[in-house]
């Protein structure tokens, strides 16, 4: 992730031998990583049976939230692509029981038509 990038707060996709290292003690048996991205401090890893969102949180970042959200509980969600003069894309998730979407913002030149495959694979 480049210096740009972690100023912005945008995130950026994730090596698979990385993913593996940060989350595979995340994994239940038989469950496939398939995508991460990684902003500042803060993970979005997509599996095959759940998304998980990873909230550093605290002055070291030491302290971290893990959110689980499983596929079924998506009620629905949206891209906003990077225009012209922008640097970065938008993802929103809504999530059944909360009030507000889950916002992430991508790095332009991130292809999110996997994570929206990814999404359409599993929720609908």
């Amino acid at each position: 992730m480049g210096l740009f990038n972690a100023i912005l707060g945008t995130s950026s996709k994730m090596n698979p031998d990385e993913i593996m290292r940060k989350f595979g003690h995340m994994l239940i048996e038989g469950e496939i990583l398939q995508y991460a991205y990684q902003s500042v401090r803060d993970f979005f890893v997509f599996t095959d049976k759940r998304l998980i969102v990873v909230d550093q949180q605290g002055f070291t970042g030491r302290k971290a939230e893990y959110l689980c959200i499983p596929y079924r509980s998506i009620a629905f969600y949206s891209i906003e692509t990077a225009g012209t003069f922008e640097v970065d894309s938008e993802l929103k998730i809504w999530i059944r029981g909360m009030d507000q979407p889950l916002v992430k913002e991508f790095r332009k030149d991130n292809d999110l038509k996997e994570v929206y495959q990814v999404l359409s694979r599993h929720v609908l």
